[in-house]
């Protein structure tokens, strides 16, 4: 199949519809993205590559990178996590303080912010120098030895943090958050900031579908069991509250970022990422979500 003549369709077609959607402005760094950029890479588990658009630029990954600290916790850490959060889909926005407050301070899931931090917090725990450990497995899972953090996009965030400082205060009040708060939320923050292209997320996403191992390398990071709990967690959680739509739209397990990125994997066949800064209300970005549902029509490679 000539993924790359599909890409081209697709994108020519959403050039008459109407993007309504906006940067993540929020986060004073990100305001300044050009939101007109747009890019797509397709890596098949037999090592093909598909490109279209602006696929090589790097871009602020934000919430992708969750599922690189899961996996680490989920795969190095002996921490029983799963006392510390949960595994259901949230139903609430991913920041949101009403749903951690109800649930007694344990995060509905790993990939909200809340659940997130958590993960952080176990990773402070548990590895010698946290950022330097996480940054050497994103490293080699793409193959890219030059993928690195943004001090400016961490420091952006931390300064306008005030509800990620709530969620990590509250969840502390209820004694889960075992470390000093300032150095789970430096982590936190610093793998928000990691930039990647879709290239290089589409090869670094590859392992979930390959049944864990990544395939450049044969590394097992996970054990086929733990790489298909990984991925029914993306399909059901990936998207906030918006995974419904995105399972029924695309039927791929993935993961956004505020940052306008997008992976999704289809298990023994491919991992795709796109990317468009402008989001939708959800914070998922707008012509992403579209384009990955004309994509897995166009294609009929979903897992549905």
């Amino acid at each position: 199949m000539n993924y790359s003549n599909t890409f081209q369709e697709i994108y020519n077609e959403l050039q008459n519809v109407e993007d309504t959607g906006h940067v993540a402005d929020y986060i004073p760094e990100l305001a300044t993205v050009n939101p007109n950029q747009f890019g797509v890479h397709l890596t098949t588990v037999g090592g093909e590559h598909s490109a279209f658009g602006d696929s090589e630029k790097r871009f602020s990954i934000q919430s992708i990178a969750k599922v690189f600290a899961f996996v680490m916790a989920y795969s190095r850490v002996k921490s029983n996590i799963w006392e510390r959060m949960d595994l259901e889909p949230a139903g609430t926005p991913f920041n949101s303080l009403v749903q951690l407050e109800y649930d007694k301070g344990i995060p509905r899931n790993p990939f909200i912010n809340a659940g997130a931090i958590v993960v952080c917090d176990i990773l402070v725990d548990e590895l010698a120098s946290p950022k330097e450990n996480v940054l050497s497995f994103i490293r080699g899972l793409s193959n890219s030895h030059t993928i690195d953090y943004n001090p400016i996009v961490a420091h952006s965030e931390k300064k306008s943090g005030y509800r990620n400082y709530a969620l990590v205060n509250l969840m502390k009040s209820f004694g889960n958050i075992r470390n000093n708060i300032d150095k789970v939320m430096d982590l936190y923050f610093s793998i928000c900031s990691i930039e990647m292209s879709c290239r290089e997320l589409a090869d670094s996403f590859l392992f979930l579908a390959n049944n864990g191992v990544v395939p450049h390398s044969g590394e097992q990071i996970l054990s086929p069991s733990r790489t298909k709990r990984a991925n029914a967690l993306m399909q059901t959680c990936g998207f906030y509250d918006e995974a419904g739509q995105f399972t029924f739209k695309v039927g791929l397990p993935g993961k956004s970022g505020v940052g306008g990125g997008i992976v999704a994997v289809h298990p023994l066949k491919y991992s795709i990422a796109v990317w468009s800064p402008r989001l939708n209300k959800k914070g998922n970005s707008y012509k992403g979500m579209l384009f990955l549902e004309e994509f897995t029509t166009k294609t009929e490679l979903s897992i549905f």
